[in-house]
């Protein structure tokens, strides 16, 4: 994908994982056209993007719909990025470098800084970029794409529940206690807090949702 349709690709992505578009809403491809000043063509490759990441549906002769999210299937989404994500985090202990450690460590400290009633998106942002340091650190682009995908809708759903959080320490909590462990070259104790990250999300959600 040249860097035009991937920069439309990542806006529109931002905007459904950020509820800017809601589920249901009908992208109209003359309309996107418009607002990025390109032919269809580049915003059609967007939209099938889109489409395998299953944010978006396109249904002939109507449009692209925004897919809703898929409560039916959050278990299995969780079941998945349990066994990955503290995989992954477990590889990245003998292989982060000591840039991606620093940002790590600085991500801890914005968080740190942040209010729940202030910056709560920021902070959502800054959860993801995280996560992403990790991927990249542990140097397996199979299991970087599989979680990056996994996140996407992970991530739309710490959106979606926005309002009913209001504490920062769901995110700093566990995420020092990983740093300290990858410090320390522990991948038992690193693999341990990451399972423990995705356990207090998965309660805060399901406060939030059932």
């Amino acid at each position: 994908m040249d860097q035009d349709k991937l920069t439309i690709y990542s806006q529109l992505k931002r905007r459904i994982i950020e509820f800017e578009y809601k589920p249901g809403s009908i992208l109209n491809e003359m309309e996107l056209a418009d607002e990025f000043g390109v032919s269809r063509s580049p915003i059609r490759v967007a939209l099938q993007e889109l489409e395998r990441d299953d944010l978006i549906s396109i249904v002939p002769r109507y449009g692209a719909q925004v897919a809703p999210i898929d409560f039916r299937n959050i278990k299995g989404l969780f079941d998945v990025t349990k066994q990955l994500d503290p995989y992954a985090t477990r590889q990245a202990v003998k292989r982060i470098t000591p840039s991606q450690l620093a940002e790590l460590k600085q991500i801890i400290q914005n968080l740190e800084s942040f209010s729940s009633t202030t910056n709560y998106q920021e902070a959502i942002n800054e959860d993801e970029r995280f996560h992403q340091i990790i991927f990249e650190a542990c140097d397996n682009r199979w299991l970087t794409e599989t979680l990056a995908h996994l996140h996407i809708h992970t991530e739309r759903l710490w959106h979606y529940c926005s309002d009913y959080f209001d504490d920062m320490t769901i995110f700093t909590r566990t995420f020092r206690k990983i740093v300290e462990a990858i410090e320390n070259q522990d991948e038992d104790s690193a693999e341990k807090y990451a399972h423990q990250h995705i356990d207090d999300f998965l309660a805060r959600i399901k406060e939030a949702l059932f």
